[in-house]
């Protein structure tokens, strides 16, 4: 590989333990440690864990951070009311395109922290400070580069962690989902996985990773690649940026109108003048469940009763034993319709169904957890 990628504080333990690296947003990152399968079962029934330190934290502080923010992000972080909640929410250009989707974590009137997407880290930095600076908001903001971030996934991860460190316990055995809090002051414990199951994100100082790594591998959690990731979040029917969304694609077209909020008709966050005019929706984000034999890839041209659609992200689901996908079709396309996609060149069956497709590890049938 070439030497210009950026490594995590995690490198060496990940070359240690045999992992295969590959190129992801110029990191040099785990694909996998062995078998993508054996990776992803374990975080369906035990617990496995990722190192996402290529994801990059942005503090935002000042006494106009809450406007800042409301202005910057789809969502209402007005909605946060107590120290620690999360918000999920994707941030749009002018034209309501996906700049990025993130999380957004409330402490203060004037300190939050958002936790972004690799790829679009600088891209996102450089647009947030030009909102700043053009609508003269008192916030400033400021990637935090000397961080690392362990997520821990799966069933027993709580079990795991508290036998990694014990003395995290009480602070983190009410945790709930989509809240965080901070340990001795430089310890962020999040509950906001990427998953589908249960766990929880740590936000630390690089120098303090590699001993949770070490720590949490001794507890037996399973080391994770971004195959394993992958397969996990589209199981659960999360959306991956770059992908399934991009700065061309309206929240409405990735199945994200959900992250938006048009409550307050005060509140013109940036995108919203673009959303309200854009009228009917012309496609539709949903499931497929392939009925032959065969894997689903991205960019396969999808055949449905109203037009042509594309998927966006496939997969064969190790925990469905069926090629799955998610798809941009035409709006009116839905649940139990049958479709036809092209799979190596032969158009195959298939299924719309709804999203998640696996739940707490077992096939699911209801609309996004998340949600």
């Amino acid at each position: 590989m070439t030497q210009h990628l950026k490594r995590t504080p995690l490198y060496s333990l990940h070359v240690q333990a045999g992992a295969r690296l590959t190129d992801f947003a110029g990191w040099h990152m785990p694909l996998s440690y062995g078998s993508q399968l054996d990776e992803h079962r374990a975080v369906r029934s035990a617990a496995g864990m990722f190192d996402v330190s290529h994801m990059r934290v942005i503090d935002v502080h000042g006494s106009q951070a809450k406007a800042f923010l409301q202005r910057l992000l789809a969502n209402d972080v007005a909605r946060l009311k107590a120290v620690g909640q999360a918000l999920y929410s994707c941030m749009l250009n002018h034209d309501g395109g996906v700049l990025d989707d993130l999380l957004v974590y409330f402490f203060a009137s004037d300190d939050w922290r958002l936790v972004v997407n690799a790829a679009n880290a600088q891209a996102d930095l450089e647009w947030m400070q030009a909102v700043a600076a053009d609508e003269s908001f008192d916030a400033a903001l400021t990637m935090r580069e000397e961080l690392a971030i362990i997520a821990v996934q799966g069933p027993k991860a709580q079990q795991a962690l508290w036998q990694a460190r014990p003395a995290w316990q009480a602070a983190t055995r009410d945790l709930k989902r989509f809240t965080a809090t901070f340990i001795d002051e430089v310890v962020m414990v999040a509950r906001t996985g990427y998953t589908g199951e249960d766990g929880y994100e740590i936000v630390l100082p690089a120098s303090l990773a590699p001993a949770l790594w070490s720590d949490l591998a001794q507890a037996g959690v399973a080391p994770c690649g971004l195959a394993a990731r992958d397969t996990l979040r589209l199981e659960a029917g999360l959306n991956l940026h770059g992908q399934d969304m991009d700065p061309g694609i309206l929240p409405s077209q990735a199945g994200l109108s959900w992250t938006v909020s048009f409550a307050d008709p005060v509140r013109r966050f940036i995108g919203r003048d673009a959303l309200e005019q854009a009228g009917e929706p012309q496609l539709a984000f949903v499931g497929l469940r392939l009925l032959d034999r065969g894997i689903i890839r991205a960019g396969a041209a999808v055949q449905t009763a109203l037009g042509q659609g594309v998927v966006t992200s496939g997969t064969m689901s190790p925990t469905l034993g069926v090629s799955i996908a998610m798809a941009r079709v035409p709006y009116g396309i839905g649940a139990g319709d049958a479709v036809q996609v092209q799979v190596r060149g032969k158009p195959m069956s298939a299924e719309v169904v709804k999203m998640p497709f696996v739940r707490s590890g077992s096939a699911a049938g209801s609309d996004n957890p998340a949600t």
